[in-house]
């Protein structure tokens, strides 16, 4: 039995800021799963975090990252695990050779042999400076180095964002080599939530500071459904039955989060499968309830 069930642990984390509140946030990253962290630009994904690393301080909340407290055990947490931003932390004057120079005295595990095998399978150069590289090999690189020391947890914010298909295709397929082992995990955000279609075991959504869905993604694709009907059937059906409902001028597409009894209570109606995508922008929309 390990020493840990979840990889990652957020308990009603709060942060408050001048025009946005993370509030009360909760969510689980299972150990041996890939976590999509989902929700649009300034939903609180970054804040979030952030909050996980200790770059900014909670103001309420409790944070256990592989078993441990990320307060209290700070500097072992971040031995063992490592992140990749949207933007490269790295300084441009530097090349990959001095990147593994400065890791190897950052982190007692760092493995120079196998650095090498990702730069030489990403064809990243060893010698040209990084403030020559494009936003793909900087990505490429980030992700060689966080994959270098043995890391347990990857967390990636927003990491394939303007990133060409090709090269999310390649970034995820290394992804999933690295969940093969059962003690790996990823906490993986984003807003293009097709990557996480094809990746990810868990999702949680993200609007407004706040968690509106957290659990395995099949689970949450299977329970919901998007139901299509008229302007007259729509007023007839129960509000409290629906997550919001989509208006057009001629039908009315409604996102429901039990599509079973739904069947049974609304037996007439069509309820197609759905998307992370749909579902993310339903309930986006939860708080207005109908929307164009």
């Amino acid at each position: 039995m390990s020493e840990y069930e979840n990889a990652i642990e957020i308990k009603g984390i709060t942060k408050k800021y001048d025009g946005f509140t993370l509030d009360n946030v909760s969510f689980d990253v299972p150990k041996g799963s890939i976590m999509g962290f989902i929700g649009q630009n300034g939903a609180g994904k970054s804040t979030t975090i952030r909050s996980l690393l200790n770059i900014i301080p909670v103001d309420g909340g409790e944070i256990k990252i592989l078993g441990l407290d990320h307060l209290k055990n700070e500097k072992e947490i971040k031995e063992r695990i490592a992140v990749v931003f949207d933007e490269l932390p790295f300084n441009d004057v530097f090349n990959a050779k001095d990147m593994s120079r400065i890791f190897e005295g950052i982190y007692p595990k760092w493995n120079r042999n196998m650095y090498v095998r990702y730069l030489e399978r990403f064809q990243l150069p060893m010698k040209k400076k990084i403030g020559e590289f494009s936003k793909g090999m900087k990505m490429k690189l980030q992700i060689a180095t966080a994959l270098s020391h043995k890391a347990k947890l990857l967390i990636m914010d927003e990491a394939t964002t303007g990133l060409d298909p090709v090269v999310r295709n390649e970034i995820l397929d290394i992804f999933r080599e690295y969940l093969s082992n059962d003690e790996n995990s990823i906490l993986m955000s984003s807003h293009i939530t097709s990557d996480l279609d094809k990746i990810a075991d868990c999702v949680t959504f993200i609007d407004k500071g706040k968690i509106l869905l957290t659990g395995y993604k099949d689970e949450i694709l299977e329970s919901h459904g998007l139901m299509k009907c008229s302007k007259e059937d729509y007023e007839q059906m129960d509000k409290e039955d629906f997550v919001s409902a989509r208006i057009s001028d001629y039908c009315v597409d409604v996102m429901v989060a039990d599509k079973e009894m739904c069947k049974k209570k609304y037996s007439g109606m069509l309820i197609e499968k759905t998307n992370l995508e749909e579902i993310m922008l339903f309930y986006v929309n939860k708080d207005k309830k109908e929307w164009l």
